[in-house]
């Protein structure tokens, strides 16, 4: 897969020189995208040399600037490709489909953006202890919040998210956890970029894990250009889910919500590190 090809979007796009001006005649080009969703990808690769130096890593370590995203997360990937890929299969049409989703908070955000933006309602449910922040930039952004109860954890979210789509006309649960809409956004387009912006030269890749998306994703695109790239996968030591060492309600969670099947597909090895 070209990275060329599959980066259609992100700030670069828009600056790339031109010959012609937009009416074909030569001179100044303009660079204004279109509409929010071409600000999406392509966010820079940045050299931690401080970071390798002071840990006494002989290595080069390079983070990816994902708060360069319209909403400030790499979330903003996956809400769009969500978002298109019910579109491109017919499952939702603006004007008509509420959308309701689970989430901590991002991937709320980057939903409210591009819902409200192509016609969309959009329902987010969350515990009530996630980030009050994040709360109040849903409400104001357009999104209908529900708070659940914190101490019924995500089964009780989950809970909440069926009642909405039992109750309610034309409801569509995107999901992000099982979606593979998911992964795809960072297998089109986030591991292409990185693996083009390194010019190849990637021997590790690490990413935190909540759905699971970014570190499935990338993961698999990088194993395809390149067999022997490790994966690490960085998830809380207070809740190891991924690693095995689950407790038997985060057990029961995984299995509920295929988080597993999510995570590891197309993957031939992850590893783990807790921290």
């Amino acid at each position: 897969m070209d990275g060329e090809e599959v980066g259609r979007r992100g700030i670069p796009t828009l600056l790339k020189p031109s010959s012609s001006s937009s009416d074909g005649s030569a001179g100044e080009q303009e660079h204004i995208a279109s509409d929010v969703t071409q600000l999406i990808g392509w966010t820079p690769l940045v050299e931690l040399k401080r970071i390798a130096s002071e840990a006494g890593i002989d290595a080069r370590i390079v983070g990816k600037m994902e708060a360069y995203q319209p909403l400030c997360s790499i979330k903003d990937r996956s809400a769009l490709r969500m978002i298109e890929d019910a579109e491109e299969r017919g499952l939702i049409s603006p004007g008509v489909t509420t959308l309701v989703e689970p989430t901590s908070g991002n991937m709320g955000l980057g939903l409210v953006l591009f819902a409200i933006q192509r016609g969309y309602r959009l329902i987010a449910v969350m515990p009530a202890k996630y980030s009050l922040d994040k709360q109040i930039l849903l409400r104001f952004m357009g999104a209908e919040l529900y708070l659940t109860d914190p101490a019924l954890g995500f089964p009780g979210m989950f809970d909440k998210v069926e009642q909405l789509r039992k109750q309610l006309p034309n409801v569509h649960v995107l999901n992000q956890v099982t979606n593979k809409a998911n992964s795809e956004a960072h297998f089109r387009l986030t591991g292409p970029e990185i693996w083009k912006d390194t010019a190849g030269k990637v021997d590790v890749f690490v990413a935190g894990s909540g759905t699971g998306g970014t570190v499935s994703g990338v993961g698999k695109y990088l194993k395809m250009q390149k067999p022997g790239v490790k994966i690490i996968c960085v998830e809380p030591a207070e809740s190891p889910v991924i690693s095995g060492s689950a407790t038997q309600m985060q057990k029961e969670q995984l299995t509920r919500n295929n988080l597993f099947e999510a995570l590891s597909s197309g993957l031939t090895k992850i590893q783990y590190l807790l921290v």
